[in-house]
């Protein structure tokens, strides 16, 4: 698959489909939090430019296989960046199987996903 062990911003971009601003921000600080919205993405030389390794691009890949099922927007970054240090895949399992086939209410799935993610961003 990758044959150099970093590769720059355009490269992943073009790799996994990203627009390269996406990934910018996801590696961006939250000017609200001071952190990082997405921690480990990238690893940053001293002038500031983004390189990404093997690691780095596995965590982009689920932080879009998370955010995106195809064109449409699953959740928020915070829920993602949750779901992502998660190690309860039974959890992931569930809240898409929740989102994605078990209501057929509206309003009902929208309330069921707002709990789970207050119930998320309690544990943090």
């Amino acid at each position: 698959m990758i044959s150099k062990k970093y590769l720059n911003i355009s490269e992943v971009a073009k790799l996994l489909q990203i627009e390269q601003h996406k990934i910018r921000y996801w590696d961006s600080i939250d000017p609200k939090t001071k952190k990082y919205r997405i921690e480990g993405i990238s690893t940053k030389s001293k002038g500031g430019t983004r390189y990404f390794n093997k690691d780095n691009i596995k965590k982009l890949q689920k932080l879009k296989n998370i955010l995106y099922n195809g064109k449409n927007h699953n959740y928020s970054i915070k829920l993602a960046d949750k779901i992502l240090d998660s190690n309860n895949k039974f959890l992931i399992k569930k809240i898409q199987y929740d989102t994605n086939y078990g209501y057929a209410d509206n309003n009902e799935k929208i309330s069921q996903i707002l709990i789970k993610m207050r119930s998320l961003l309690k544990k943090k």
